[in-house]
């Protein structure tokens, strides 16, 4: 996904809208009840953990809906490596606007720095292979768009988006249709029905499904779905470059590299998005 393109804005701008209603409701009453309607303060983004930095354009998309008159002052981009006591920007302008952007940029910026330091740290142990770090949908429900931006940002590339963007045969789909050809063959007749041009993706179980999967033409990628180190060498030459190969199933920051050298073009880890700890940031007052 182009995350500045049209569609990405309109899906981000909702999810700033949402989290708006359910933080501030009908008022920030700690800052109306305090802090004057005209008062004027200046805040920066502090990094208290070493990462990497992401959430930045988000947070500046916080501020702008909350209000338009807030200037940032951007000190460190998105991808950038960062450590304890970086500043990452500054925001001016009225107090009251300030303090009520404050913890949804927080939270989100902690969280996709997260993933992005993640997603980082698996790109630099595939270095060299060829493969490539995939994200999957296990991902926050109603923001799963900074979740999978965040990885885009540590480096790494976007599985599917959603379940209507590409086409993802998994056990469950392959049982319930009765065989992988079966599954693969009712997929090819529902698109040429309805008239879609949708990458097929077919997940195995075994060498014998993925023989089985080789004897059907139309799959761009196969999910060699909890293999080990030896079943997946066999299974990428099986494959050789009739379609895509990617390894799946419990990938470990131990292992990611040993699957990688079995050839395969990607690696997909859930872990990504749904196993982090957020980057320690803060918003802190500025006085001058």
């Amino acid at each position: 996904m182009d995350y500045n393109s049209k569609e990405a804005q309109e899906e981000i701008k909702r999810i700033i809208q949402n989290a708006l209603r359910e933080d501030v409701g009908d008022g920030d009453h700690s800052s109306l009840s305090c802090i004057p309607a005209t008062a004027v303060g200046k805040a920066r983004l502090l990094v208290k953990d070493d990462g990497i930095l992401a959430g930045v354009a988000f947070a500046k998309a916080v501020f702008k809906e909350v209000d338009p008159t807030l200037q940032i002052d951007v000190r460190i981009e998105d991808g950038s490596p960062v450590k304890y006591g970086d500043e990452a920007f500054y925001v001016t302008g009225s107090s009251q606007s300030i303090l009520k952007a404050e913890r949804l940029a927080l939270n989100a910026m902690q969280r996709m720095s997260a993933i992005a330091t993640k997603t980082k740290l698996f790109v630099d142990l595939l270095e060299g292979t060829g493969t490539k770090i995939l994200d999957t949908r296990k991902t926050t429900p109603g923001i799963r768009i900074l979740e999978k931006w965040a990885v885009v940002i540590g480096g790494g590339v976007n599985h599917r988006y959603g379940l209507y963007d590409v086409i993802m045969l998994k056990d469950n789909h392959i049982d319930f249709a009765g065989g992988v050809s079966k599954a693969i063959q009712k997929t090819k007749q529902y698109l040429k029905d309805t008239n879609r041009d949708l990458k097929i993706i077919v997940e195995a179980r075994d060498l014998e499904e993925i023989k089985e999967i080789l004897t059907n033409d139309g799959v761009y990628r196969i999910l060699i779905d909890n293999f080990n180190y030896e079943d997946t060498r066999k299974a990428v030459e099986l494959i050789g470059d009739q379609c895509l190969t990617e390894s799946s199933g419990g990938i470990t920051q131990d292992t990611a590299r040993k699957y990688a050298e079995c050839g395969v073009d990607f690696i997909s880890s859930g872990a990504l998005t749904h196993s982090v700890y957020n980057l320690d940031l803060s918003l802190k007052a500025v006085h001058e």
